[in-house]
């Protein structure tokens, strides 16, 4: 025969925020246990993949840790992954030459009037 395990709390149903588990007490019991939702991590705002070195939190604990544990110390850090960040910098270089090229053609090209 199966022990029965009884609700401790209120609210019964099956709901996203009302997960449990049974657990095994050190008195041979059981138990529910309450869990906690699964937090998920801050992504990449380009390529959507989760930040390294950004703990994945639930958003209440954001608010009580460090803004050293939330963000990385980088330009765009805690918002943008390396990648993504570099290949900003590359292609605005890229631009940016393209640009003084442009330039250089077009004063190549008019003759100088004397």
């Amino acid at each position: 025969m199966v022990q029965r395990v009884t609700l401790r709390t209120r609210k019964s149903y099956n709901t996203k925020s009302n997960g449990k588990r049974i657990v095994k007490t050190p008195g041979g019991k059981l138990r529910y246990l309450v869990v906690k939702k699964q937090a998920t991590s801050p992504k990449c705002g380009d390529c959507h993949i989760a930040l390294p070195g950004v703990p994945a939190l639930r958003p209440r604990q954001y608010a009580q840790i460090s803004k050293r544990q939330k963000t990385v110390q980088r330009a765009y850090g805690g918002s943008r992954c390396a990648n993504c960040v570099r290949d900003r910098i590359v292609r605005s270089f890229l631009v940016e030459e393209a640009k003084i090229v442009k330039k250089v053609i077009k004063s190549q090209g008019k003759p100088s009037k004397k």
